[in-house]
């Protein structure tokens, strides 16, 4: 196995904790989530669930199971520098969608084997990697056709993170009908190639991990979603994908979300290509060199915690060239890595180490973790659904009394 140099261990970061905890599992039992218990910093612990296998990820709420497979890809447009010469960007995706039948494939783990492994090594911890959740995703399924192509959306992680983070929301979207589209952006993140390489996190001023980098990711695999929907395989390898994809995505219902520096990233693609007919940025900055410019005539969405119009003129800038739908909410009690998987998984890890209600507040914010899941699940969802589907419903009209920490800021 071929492993590039890891990052710092420097600080307590989210990674970390979630190793340590990890590696904790394999003498301390992972109770079940308690749920709104942990809103209340002063509430005692209630009494142990039964401890699961691993930890969990909450089952998608659309009425379809979902298939997932993994494709390889180079774009031939962008030398590779870092790698050496006759080299070019090389990137692995993974495709989410709705599926018609799923009882003969493997379900899918959140992270590929080796990347996982390379995961627990970064915080000192290399033979846990079965305590890993899986998700709801089915290796390979066929995937279930209708008379309409599937709307896609395409996903960009965070700095120092990787393409499975945001899981929850990326197989609620293929349950409900869309193929989503992870990407694991080369030298920032976790992933693992088909020949056994395993990729990390680098901290290389010249390797290419700016939001500009990120975005032009997500237009080449916009590319590699036309390739697919006009029939062809765009894999290196040629494997042979799961029966139905081929000719089954819409390139015309075309969506890009990312959290973080891949929010970013997402505003960057959808100013620059208007094949991203709607964005969203789950907390991004909006800082880039050179900073975005130019107006936007195409919906777009921001869900804030951190990186708000308030606090951060980059935001703020960026709202203001928004001249076609817009809208910006935020939950109040989130912290800046409270629209992701954290919600779920962080819970339990306050379970496995015995934490105050306190300690994992420091760590997830304020934010009822039942109530953010729910959030992730809905409000995504519905800007896709009004924007791609053409469906319009009541959930981005206004507060909600099923959300209640959502505010709709001005």
């Amino acid at each position: 196995m071929i492993t590039t140099p890891f990052i710092s261990r420097k600080g307590l970061t989210r990674r970390s904790m979630l190793g340590a905890a990890l590696a904790a599992g394999a003498a301390v039992p992972l109770a079940a989530v308690a749920g709104p218990a942990w809103a209340d910093p002063a509430a005692p612990d209630p009494a142990p669930a039964p401890a699961p296998a691993r930890l969990m990820l909450p089952v998608p709420t659309g009425p379809h199971p979902v298939g997932t497979v993994q494709l390889h890809l180079v774009d031939r447009s962008r030398p590779d520098d870092l790698a050496g010469p006759g080299h070019f960007r090389e990137l692995m995706a993974t495709v989410w969608y709705p599926a018609r039948d799923v009882e003969r494939y493997p379900v899918a783990p959140w992270m590929p084997a080796g990347a996982f492994q390379a995961f627990l090594a970064d915080v000192g911890f290399s033979d846990l990697a079965a305590l890993g959740p899986l998700t709801a995703g089915h290796v390979g399924a066929p995937v279930r056709r209708t008379a309409q192509r599937l709307p896609v959306v395409v996903f960009s992680h965070g700095a120092h993170s990787h393409q499975g983070d945001h899981t929850v929301m990326v197989q609620e979207l293929a349950s409900h009908g869309y193929a989503a589209v992870t990407v694991a952006h080369q030298y920032d993140t976790y992933t693992e190639f088909p020949d056994g390489r395993i990729a990390v996190p680098l901290r290389d001023r010249q390797a290419p991990t700016l939001p500009g980098d990120f975005a032009a990711d997500l237009r080449f695999v916009l590319d590699c979603v036309e390739q697919l929907a006009a029939g062809c395989n765009p894999d290196v390898d040629h494997r042979e994908l799961p029966a139905g994809l081929l000719g089954s995505l819409d390139p015309q219902r075309m969506g890009a979300f990312g959290w973080s520096k891949g929010g970013t990233a997402t505003a960057c693609a959808t100013l620059a290509d208007e094949r991203i007919r709607a964005g969203l940025s789950l907390d991004g900055p909006m800082q880039m060199n050179p900073p975005l410019a130019g107006d936007l005539d195409r919906p777009f969405m921001m869900m804030s915690a951190v990186f708000t119009r308030a606090t951060t003129p980059e935001a703020a800038a960026f709202w203001s060239h928004l001249r076609g739908w817009r809208l910006n909410i935020q939950a109040q009690g989130a912290v800046h890595v409270s629209y992701g998987d954290n919600e779920a998984l962080f819970p339990q890890v306050a379970k496995l180490f015995g934490w105050s209600g306190q300690q994992l507040q420091d760590v997830i914010g304020t934010l009822d973790p039942d109530q953010a899941v729910k959030i992730q699940q809905a409000y995504p969802l519905a800007f896709f659904d009004e924007h791609l589907r053409h469906r319009r419903g009541h959930l981005l009209d206004g507060p909600s009394p099923a959300f209640p920490a959502v505010t709709f800021l001005p």
